[in-house]
This record gives structure tokens, sequence and C-alpha cells, in this order.
């Protein structure tokens, strides 16, 4: 396998680019001969999270954009891809509300060119469905927002997006599934729920709370809190997409989730207990006052829940780590990598609009 990862220096494709080049082999039995990472790396994307893997004659690192299609084309033929897994995105939703146009050149024109150039590179080189495969990464948010006593998303929930930045995933959405129906590409697309774990990006809601509990700072949460998100860790999200990538059907969508709705006001609180188990001897910090309510954001979602029965009874995928067990792992990789968190948020990411889901 031959694999082009995009959005590879990243908070989940920089997990996934570590699995694929470590337990997939003998979790899935593939064997893996290279792996091209494509990544942009503006803000989010981070070669440190990849440091690891310096020397490893399988992982061939490349800076560029998904937008442009010569480079695309280029790596392509280069490197005679096998398998796509397409996960560069623009995904801060706060960030689509103040600046949506790289948003849609990212997430949908992107898409669009690294589909495109996947049917060139298909047709030149007579790759069958059994040669090449492509797999589309997404999100939940496509699917809009739930009340309480709602189902939770499957793969057949009409696409309602409230927000830029769920309306350019659910476009991308759509141009892949067009890309199977019209040209028959072997395009798999994933949807999966809020993630977590190691070398997440400081802004989003749990890596951001670990930081401020450490240092006893207010910790801003968005309306009451009462907003619900389905969490996954992250290593469980390469797990179902790697899955996706070597077993699931040409056309269809598995939506991947990780059983566990939430609200974040209870994220929150468990976080400040398992930080408070972590602090040196004489250390603790107190929920109630710490916790910080601050005005909502426009059009913010309530409650997301995925339905992942699919992939579980086609695929045989399914979590492995419950909240608990994968919060702990989160947050003493946090303690564990100060310098890491240190060199990014220094001076950078400040203010109430940062944090929450």
């Amino acid at each position: 396998m031959r694999i082009l990862v995009t959005g590879g220096a990243g908070f989940i494709g920089s997990n996934l680019v570590h699995f694929l080049l470590g337990k997939a082999g003998d979790e899935f039995g593939i064997e893996v001969e290279k792996v091209v990472n494509l990544d942009k790396l503006t803000y989010a994307g981070n070669p440190e999270n990849l440091a690891s893997l310096e020397g490893d004659d399988r992982h061939i690192f490349v800076q560029a954009d998904i937008c442009d299609a010569e480079k695309i084309a280029q790596l392509y033929a280069d490197h005679d891809i096998t398998h796509v897994m397409h996960l560069a995105a623009e995904s801060h939703v706060d960030r689509s509300i103040d600046a949506p146009e790289e948003f849609i050149l990212t997430n949908f024109v992107g898409t669009f060119q690294m589909l495109h150039g996947a049917r060139g590179h298909v047709e030149k080189t007579g790759k069958s469905p059994d040669d090449f495969r492509f797999l589309h990464v997404s999100t939940d948010e496509v699917y809009g927002s739930l009340e309480m006593d709602d189902p939770a998303f499957s793969e057949t929930t009409p696409y309602a997006p409230n927000s830029p930045y769920s309306a350019s995933k659910a476009g991308s959405d759509h141009l892949a599934r067009a890309y199977f129906h019209t040209f028959g590409l072997p395009v798999v697309t994933t949807n999966c729920s809020n993630n977590y774990g190691p070398y997440q990006f400081p802004e989003k809601l749990i890596p951001l709370m670990i930081a401020k509990a450490r240092r006893g700072e207010n910790l801003p949460v968005y309306g009451d809190g009462s907003n619900v998100r389905d969490w996954l860790y992250v290593e469980d999200h390469c797990r179902g997409l790697t899955a996706a990538l070597v077993k699931g059907r040409p056309g269809e969508v598995y939506n991947i989730g990780g059983k566990c709705e939430m609200k974040n006001i209870d994220v929150v609180r468990h976080i400040i207990e398992i930080v408070n188990d972590l602090l040196p001897d004489g250390e603790t910090r107190n929920a109630d006052d710490l916790i910080t309510f601050v005005t909502d954001r426009p059009g913010h979602d309530h409650r997301y829940a995925i339905d992942c029965s699919k992939i579980e009874a086609e695929l045989g995928w399914e979590p492995q780590e419950n909240f608990e067990s994968g919060l702990r792992q989160t947050i003493e990789w946090y303690f564990e990598n100060d310098e890491w968190i240190k060199s990014i948020e220094e001076g950078t990411y400040q203010g109430e609009r940062l944090g929450s889901v």
C-alpha cells in the first residue's frame, strides 16, 4: 500500500500516520510501503507531531496545498498512489464564522482537486477498484443539530449544516458521492464525532481546558454548558478510518462515533478531576471557582450523537476506549509534553472564543 494522507501534520492526521506506520500492520494485516504525507502547514499543522518518524524511510512529508492541482497530480504519479486518506480541512467552527472563505476553498475546492486528481491517476494507470481506494473523511456536523430525544445521526440522516464549516464539509461529501456515481471512483466516506487525544491543537475544548486547569485560569464555557457531543478517542478513530479504507464498500458512508454522549460542562468537570489527580501535592483546582459561562456563539448546534452500528456490523469496528480511559490518557500525554503545547500556545491564543464545541 502506497498511501497519500492529506492533513497528516494536524491532530487526527498525525495520529493516523503514526497508526499506519505502527499498529495498523498487525491489526489489519496490511503492508504499508510508504505514507506520502501532504500538509500545507497552516496554523494547525505542526511538524513536531511527526518528530518521532524522523529516519523512517516509509514516511515522506510534502508541504503543499490540496488546491494545487499540478502538485496533486505529480504526487499521484510520482508515488503511484494506491490509497488516499483525505483528512485535510479547516475545522474550527469559530474560525469559519469569522473567515468563511478559507473553509470553502480548502474543504470544498481542495476536495474537488483531490478527487479530480485521483480520477486522472486511475484512468492513466488503469487501476481497478481492487487496486485503488479513496477515503474521504468528514464530520457529523453535516447532519445539523439534534434535540435531546432525537435518535442519533445515521448514514441516512438528511444533511442540515448550520455553520460555514459544516456547510463546506457537506459540499465536499456530495462531491465525493458524485465522483463515485458519475465516474466510478472507488470512494468511501466516513463521518466522525468529536475527537480528542494527543497532538490536538489547543484551541479545541479538551486541550485548552487541560492547559487552563493546570494553570488555575478561568475555563470559558459557551452558554450554560448543556450542549452535548459524542466523544471519540483519536486512535479509535484511526482504527475506524483504516477499517473503512481496507474493508469498506465503495460508494458507502460509515459513521464513526465514540458511543459517549456528554454535556460540555460535564466534560470540563471530568477534566478538572483528572488534572487534580496529576497536580503536585498540595495543589488543587475547584471547578466552581474556575468555570466561567460566556456568551453562546451564533448557530451553536445543541447536540450531536452518532449511530455507528453500520461500521460495527459490516467492518467489525468498535471503540476500544471509553471516555474515562481515553481522557486520562490524553491528560497524561499533555502533562508529559509541556514543551509541545507551550511552543504552540505561547502568546497566540487568548480570549473567550476558544475551547468550545
